[in-house]
C-alpha cells in the first residue's frame, strides 16, 4: 500500500510537469522511488523514462491535436539531442567526477519562477515570422547543446529544451511545451529500453503504478493547457516547476 502511495504521488509530480511544462518524469519520480522506496538509483531512473514515454506521448498527442506542435522542427532537433547525448556521456566519462546532479532540480525551480515573473507571450504570428531556413539551422544547433548538456550532466533534457524553444528559438509557450513532449517520448523510449537491456526488469509493481500515474495526470495536464489563455498557463507552469523543484530539493535533502 505504501509503495502504490509513493508511485501515485511521484506520478502526480511526474505528470503535472509533463503535461504544463514538458518536464522529464525522472526529475520526479526518481528521487521519490530512492528516497522513500529505497529502489537502487538505476531501477529508479529507468523506471522514470519508461512513465516519460507515454505521459510525453500523449501530452504531444493532445497539444498536436491542438495545433500547439511543429513536428519538422522538433524531428531535427531530436535528431541532433540523441546523437550529442550520446556524445556527452562518452566526453562525461572521461572527465573525473563531472557530475551536477542538482542542476535540473535548480533549473525547474529558477524556470518556475521565471515563468511567473517574466511569461512568455510570443505569439503564434510572430513565432511563424521567422524563416523556414533559420529555424532549422536553430534546431539543430539547439539540439547539439540540450544534447551534449544531457549526456555530460545526466539530467535536465526537459527544461534545457523548455527554456531554449522559448527563449532563443522564440517559441510561443503551448508550441513549445508540445515540440518539448514530443522530443522527449523518443528520447525517453531510447533511454528506457537501453536501462531495462542493460540492467534488467524493474519491479513491475512500481513500474505499473508509476506508468499509470504518470499517464493520468499528464492527460489531465494537458488538456487543461491547451485550453488555458497564455497568461494562465505561463502561471500554472511556473507554479508547478517551482513547487516541483522545492519539493524535489527537499527529497534530495532527505536522501542525503
Amino acid at each position: 500500500m505504501f509503495t502504490l502511495l509513493i508511485c501515485f504521488i511521484a506520478g502526480i509530480g511526474a505528470g503535472l510537469g509533463t503535461g504544463f511544462a514538458g518536464m522529464s518524469a525522472a526529475a520526479v519520480i526518481s528521487p521519490m522511488l530512492i528516497t522513500f522506496l529505497g529502489l537502487p538509483a538505476y531501477e529508479a531512473v529507468g523506471i522514470a523514462l519508461a512513465s516519460d514515454i507515454l505521459a510525453s506521448a500523449v501530452s504531444a498527442y493532445t497539444y498536436g491535436k491542438n495545433k500547439n506542435l511543429d513536428i519538422k522542427n522538433g524531428l531535427v532537433m531530436m535528431a541532433a539531442v540523441l546523437l550529442f547525448t550520446l556524445f556527452g556521456s562518452y566526453i562525461a566519462s572521461l572527465v573525473p567526477n563531472a557530475t551536477m546532479g542538482s542542476f535540473s532540480v535548480f533549473m525547474t525551480l529558477l524556470l518556475g519562477i521565471k515563468f511567473i515573473v517574466k511569461p512568455v507571450m510570443t505569439t503564434k504570428e510572430s513565432m511563424e515570422a521567422v524563416s523556414g531556413k533559420k529555424r532549422m539551422i536553430q534546431s539543430v544547433i539547439c539540439g547539439i547543446i540540450v544534447g551534449f548538456i544531457c549526456g555530460f550532466i545526466g539530467a535536465g533534457g526537459g527544461m534545457m529544451m523548455l527554456l531554449i524553444l522559448t527563449s532563443v528559438l522564440g517559441y510561443e509557450l503551448k508550441t513549445a511545451v508540445g515540440t518539448s513532449v514530443f522530443i522527449m517520448a523518443f528520447t525517453a523510449f531510447t533511454g528506457a529500453v537501453s536501462h531495462f537491456a542493460i540492467g534488467g526488469m524493474p519491479d513491475l509493481w512500481c513500474l505499473i503504478f508509476c506508468v499509470a500515474s504518470t499517464l493520468l495526470w499528464a492527460r489531465i495536464a494537458a488538456k487543461f493547457a491547451n485550453r488555458a489563455s497564455a497568461v494562465t498557463l505561463n502561471r500554472a507552469t511556473g507554479v508547478v516547476l517551482a513547487v516541483l523543484g522545492a519539493a524535489i530539493l527537499v527529497v534530495n535533502y532527505l536522501k542525503g
